[in-house]
């Protein structure tokens, strides 16, 4: 399966993007499927989840509040809406469906992801 984060671009702070995650060969709408981002020298941050059999969603305390993770099944897409953008939230974003190859936590609840795609480059600017 391959991963495809997009919607990534430049915006000042307290702007708002709208990231996209489209999966070939997968309906995402039958797996958990996260966010993370990646900061130049900064590890990987877990920052929104969905959890398919409940449909509840996660988020970290960094974006809480500012994010929210959405779906379109109809067009096979998962969306991070992100609003309120502040310079810290720089970073390249990639999107994850449920996997076997790592766990991550986020607000107490276990995921596991397989490879992550390619992402999108985020830069909010002051």
């Amino acid at each position: 399966v391959q991963l495809q984060a997009s919607g990534g671009g430049w915006v000042q702070a307290g702007g708002s993007l709208r990231l996209s995650c489209a999966a070939s060969e997968r309906t995402l709408g039958s797996y958990d499927v996260g966010w993370f981002r990646q900061a130049p020298g900064k590890e990987r941050e877990f920052v929104a989840a969905f959890r398919k059999r409940t449909g509840d969603m996660y988020y970290a305390d960094s974006v809480k509040g500012r994010f929210a993770i959405s779906r379109d099944n109809a067009k096979n897409l998962v969306y991070l809406q992100m609003d309120n953008l502040k310079p810290e939230d720089t970073a390249v974003y990639h999107c994850g469906l449920e996997g076997t190859n790592g766990y991550y936590y986020i607000a107490y609840e276990r995921f596991g992801f397989g490879p992550l795609g390619q992402g999108t480059q985020v830069t909010v600017s002051s």
